[in-house]
This record gives structure tokens, sequence and C-alpha cells, in this order.
């Protein structure tokens, strides 16, 4: 039987791997072009965006867990996916709105948190922290899917 820190380090490599996948090859150009935009339009682009990711960690996690036979819950396993997907698609409405003025949602907890000056300074302090968020996020997924609890 795996023990349950096995089975996070094995959860968090497979989510994170495939949040990378999914993030930086997967996703298209108009998604990652349109997903923050303003309206159904950008709605619609970060949720395509979102589903394909969510996908591509299934796939991950599924395919991960056969080979190392973690013997996920599949309940755990699906509340750990919906955990990344609904939290991904928070931080990626945000998309090029992380030095607006007028800053809202995952934006406006960076600006509050002590993090404006520099989202203002840095033109990569917002990809930073997007990548931050997501992979907080993953290590919470990854302890749900993993814990026995």
């Amino acid at each position: 039987m795996t023990s349950p820190a096995a089975r996070f380090a094995a959860v968090y490599a497979a989510l994170t791997a495939s949040h990378e996948v999914a993030d930086h090859w997967v996703q298209v150009d108009t998604q990652a072009v349109a997903k923050g935009r303003a309206g159904r339009d950008g709605a619609v682009a970060c949720a395509t965006h979102v589903a394909t990711y969510t996908a591509t960690q299934a796939l991950a996690l599924a395919a991960t867990s056969g080979a190392l036979n973690l013997r996920l819950s599949p309940r755990r396993a699906a509340l750990a996916l919906t955990v990344s997907a609904v939290t991904h698609y928070v931080a990626d409405r945000q998309g090029g709105h992380w030095q607006d003025e007028q800053p809202h949602g995952v934006v406006r907890l960076a600006a509050a948190t002590g993090h404006a000056g520099w989202l203002r300074r840095d033109p990569g302090a917002g990809y930073l922290l997007d990548q931050s968020w997501h992979k907080g996020w993953i290590t919470v997924a990854a302890l749900l899917a993993a814990a026995d609890f």
C-alpha cells in the first residue's frame, strides 16, 4: 500500500508537470490573448483553456495513478481536479490586467497584500504571481487527492 506522503509527491508532480504542459503547450494563442477580456468572449476563451487544462491534468493524474498503482479515489481525484480548474479560471480571467490602476479579482488581492509596487515596476511580476497562485492551489489539490481522510 502506498503511503499518503508518497501519493502526495506523485500527485503533486503529475499535476504540476501537466499544469506546465497545459499552460504553455496546450493553450493556444487566441485563448491566451482573450481569456482576460471582459464579457462573454473572454469568459468563453478562459473556460475553453481551463477545459483543456483540466483534461491534460486528468490524463496525467490517471496515467500516474495507474503506472504507480496509487489507488486514488475517483471522487477525491475529481475534487482535486475541480479545485485546480476553478482556481485556474479565477486567476486566468485576470490575464493582461496585472498592472491595472483599478484592480479586481486576484490582482486586487495581490495589491492588497503589498504587491502593487512590484506589479507596476516589473513587467514579469504578474506572470510570476499567476504561476505561484496556480502552484499553491495545485498543492491543495494534491493534498485532497492523496490524503486518507
